[in-house]
């Protein structure tokens, strides 16, 4: 075993793939899941990550980095993929430090 593969560690403990592999089998996370997207959840890779998690740990084993590697890498491009939901400031508004109106009547 070489230095360079002893230094390298999976992103989470093999113990966080599973919890996230039992959360998303959970009966409240399917039922969420197939409310919100008409599906049942699909929670096999968090399964697969764990399994390579566990095949590195024992034996560094140079395929299993590489399929956590990837998947890893999946998660980070789905989660970039959406915008955000608010648009960013530059600089504040200009009257930021005027004190607020409260007893200004409201517009019908």
């Amino acid at each position: 075993m070489t230095a360079a593969a002893t230094a390298w560690r999976p992103p989470r403990s093999c113990d966080d793939y599973w919890s996230e592999f039992k959360q998303c089998k959970s009966l409240w996370n399917y039922f969420h899941n197939y409310y919100t997207f008409g599906m049942a959840p699909a929670c096999q890779q968090w399964k697969a990550d764990y399994k390579a998690c566990r095949e590195w740990e024992k034996q560094s084993s140079a395929a299993a980095k590489e399929l956590l590697q990837q998947s890893e890498r999946a998660r980070v491009a789905e989660q970039s993929k959406f915008a955000p939901v608010w648009q960013l400031r530059q600089k504040p508004p200009d009257d930021w430090h005027l004190p607020l109106n409260h007893n200004k009547p409201q517009d019908p």
